[in-house]
Formats: structure tokens, C-alpha cells, sequence
């Protein structure tokens, strides 16, 4: 009998591991607590190696290729407009740059056939028996599976379920970051225009679907806060409290905010976690070692999937040798690709004008640029990755 694994999280590590599973023999169930796959949202980007094998034995690339933005440039500016810095697409986008949304589409069409999804639920308690995991859902069901994999992001049910409450595991950065859509009434081109004060970013970008619609992306430094992760409209003023009085285009973008239907807002942390499986329990891509944003979560998460799915695959059953497999080969990888994140708020929002007028100045040569872009390619590179056979004579049956 094919194993039962449940995986929490429709994101890109849930996906992307239920697609490795099915391929294997597994059966794989996800659950995701929002109501359908989630649009829009972020750039996010794969470069190096790595990303690409992965993503190209999975049959990926073309797909992708389809819905790339071709990169995001970013331009950073004074308050009247003028141009300080410019970043080119390449610096941010990597060698195939989507948005989250359509990468979440696509792995969920490619997966769909070899797993069960379910939306608009989540697990409320796991409980290990003797020969699996019972899950309790938060809509009154109950079901057994053999294995449970948590794949849902740095906030992780999963992880504080099994592992314990998140201040445990998760490190806040001295940053916040938020995004949003909004009409592109700035006559916003290609990429993104930013202006910085110290601590704080605030910058715009236009759809490159839909040259109507922009994204909004708002970046500002602050110590841990308090707020309710449900609550829009409290988290609505947190932004406006931290922008309030700003030059450049910040008050009209600020007025988008109130009008947003969509809205993310979360810290900059990091997760770190001792180990990365508890009995029967694994935690894959964010949940395990992640970082917000400029961790390269996106890639490591696809990685990640690939060798958990393989190493579950290759110890036929023994489940405690697959975890320790798994995380033996990554964890040493995902924490040199995590570190990044710890500087992303540094470098988008400087805490000083010193800080801001230092980066603009590094960043214009162009021979430092060049070399930061080969470090990040080598950094995502830096993991051997096993050819792992997969058998479809199950498919179909």
C-alpha cells in the first residue's frame, strides 16, 4: 500500500513536493487553509544550477518560460523624481523571474494529477501513533495518514504543532515589508521606482501583464510589533503611521492602501530550526530554514521538495532515514542561501543617509555589481543533487 502523506501549504514547497511524491508512488494530499491558490503577489525568482536542473526534471522550464516578466529593473529616486541608482533586471530577477502567483498556478496544474487537494481547511492537531499521524482539521474531520509534512511558510502550523510555539524558531529582522495592487495612475514603465528616507522604502512598479495595474511595495524598519495577523485595517495604519509625512509619490500611494481589496504585510524574520523532522513530522522549504524575502526561499524550497521526495523514495518506507538523509544533504545548503535575508532590509531601507548615499554609491560600479550577481549564482549552486529514479508504472492505476 502506497504511504499517505499529508502536506500543509499550497505555496511552492507543498506543490512541488506533492509532485516529486505522486511521481515516486506516494499519495499525497494538501491542504491549503485558503479558499483557492493564491494570485498575484511578488516577483520571485530561480538563478544557478540548482534551481534550473530541478526545475527542468520536472518538466517545468517551458511553462515558466511562458509567464516570465523578463526581469524587474529597479531605480531608486530622490523626492523630485531623479534618478540615484539603477539596478539592472538581472540583480533582482535571476535567470527566470515570475510572479509568485503564476508559479503557484503552475506547480498546482503540473501536480494536480498525481496528488489530492484540498482547499479552505487546515490542520488544528496532529497526533502520532504507532503507525502514523492523526490529523484533526479545523472543519471537525479527522483522517490518518503515515507521514506529515509541513510546507507552509515561516509562520508554519505544522512547525509549532509539532516543534513548538514560533518565538521558538523564528528571528525577527528589524523590518517589515508590505505589498499591494493598485491602479497605475504614476504612468509607472517597466520594473520599479523606489524612494528611500532612512529606515524606510516605498516604492511602485508597473503589472508587466497589464500596464494598467501596479504593485506597491513598502519597506520600513521597527522593532517587533504587536498586531493581529487577520486584521487588515489595523495593519492598514501600522503603514500609514511609518509613511506618514513622506515626499515623492508616497501620499497617493498611501491613498491606493485605503482602497486595496489585497493586502500583505508581514515581518522580515528568519526561521531556524535545531532539526527538521520530529517522529513523523518534516518541515520542508520556509518552515524549516527561511527567510522573508532575499533568502532565495523560492528556489531552495524547489530543491528542497525535490530531495525530500527522493530520499523518502529511496528508504522504502524508513522514513527516519529519509529525513536525516534529506536534511543532511540541504540543511548546510539552505542555510548559506538563507543568509541573504538577513541583509535584505539593510539594503532596500539603509537605517542612515549615510547608509543610503554609501549603497548607491557601491551599487553604481558595476564591476562590484557584476560580482555580487556571480556570488548569488554560485551561493544557489552549492548543493549535489542526486539523480533520483522515478518509476510511473503506478501512474494511472
Amino acid at each position: 500500500m502506497p504511504q499517505k502523506v499529508l502536506i500543509s501549504g499550497a505555496s511552492i514547497a507543498g506543490p512541488a513536493l506533492a509532485y516529486w511524491l505522486g511521481r515516486h508512488g506516494f499519495r499525497p494530499t494538501v491542504v491549503e487553509v485558503a479558499p483557492a491558490l493564491r494570485q498575484g503577489g511578488q516577483a520571485v525568482d530561480f538563478r544557478g544550477d540548482a534551481h534550473l536542473t530541478v526545475l527542468e526534471r520536472m518538466g517545468l522550464l517551458p511553462a515558466l518560460r511562458r509567464v516570465r516578466t523578463g526581469g524587474s529593473p529597479m531605480r531608486f529616486v530622490d523626492e523630485r523624481g531623479r534618478t540615484l541608482l539603477d539596478l539592472p533586471a538581472e540583480f533582482a530577477g535571476g535567470e527566470i523571474e515570475v510572479l509568485r502567483g503564476d508559479l503557484a498556478r503552475v506547480l498546482h496544474d503540473h501536480s494536480a494529477p498525481h496528488a489530492e487537494y484540498v482547499f479552505g481547511d487546515s490542520i488544528a492537531a496532529l497526533t502520532e501513533t504507532s503507525s502514523g499521524v492523526r490529523a484533526d482539521f479545523h472543519s471537525g474531520i479527522s483522517r490518518d495518514f503515515d507521514l506529515v509534512i509541513g510546507a507552509d511558510g515561516l509562520h508554519s502550523a505544522v512547525r509549532r504543532l509539532a516543534f513548538g510555539p514560533e518565538e521558538d524558531h523564528v528571528s525577527h529582522l528589524g523590518y517589515y515589508a508590505a505589498t499591494w495592487q493598485l491602479p497605475n495612475t504614476l504612468g509607472l514603465g517597466r520594473g520599479s521606482v523606489g524612494y528611500n528616507v532612512p529606515g524606510r522604502l516605498a516604492s511602485a512598479g508597473a503589472d508587466h501583464r497589464d500596464p494598467s495595474r501596479a504593485g506597491a511595495f513598502f519597506v520600513f524598519a521597527a522593532p517587533e510589533l504587536s498586531y493581529d495577523r487577520r486584521d487588515t485595517a489595523q495593519q492598514k495604519r501600522l503603514i500609514h503611521d511609518a509613511f506618514s509625512g513622506l515626499g515623492w509619490e508616497v501620499p497617493r500611494l498611501l491613498a491606493s492602501l485605503d482602497r486595496a481589496p489585497d493586502l500583505y504585510f508581514d515581518s522580515i524574520s528568519r526561521a531556524d530550526v535545531s532539526t527538521w523532522s520530529k517522529g513523523r513530522v518534516c518541515l520542508v522549504g520556509d518552515a524549516a530554514c527561511g527567510a522573508t524575502i532575499g533568502g532565495m526561499g523560492t528556489g531552495t524550497a524547489v530543491v528542497a521538495a525535490y530531495v525530500l521526495a527522493g530520499e523518502l523514495a529511496r528508504a522504502r518506507g524508513d522514513h527516519r532515514a529519509a529525513f536525516a538523509r534529506y536534511e543532511s544533504r540541504l540543511r548546510r545548503y539552505a542555510e548559506g542561501c538563507q543568509t541573504g535575508g538577513d541583509r535584505t532590509g539593510r539594503f532596500l531601507a539603509p537605517a542612515t543617509r549615510t547608509g543610503l548615499r554609501l549603497r548607491n554609491a557601491l551599487l553604481s560600479r558595476r564591476l562590484l555589481l557584476n560580482g555580487m550577481l556571480k556570488l548569488g549564482e554560485r551561493v544557489s549552486s552549492t548543493v549535489a543533487l542526486p539523480d533520483y529514479q522515478v518509476d510511473d508504472s503506478h501512474v494511472g492505476r
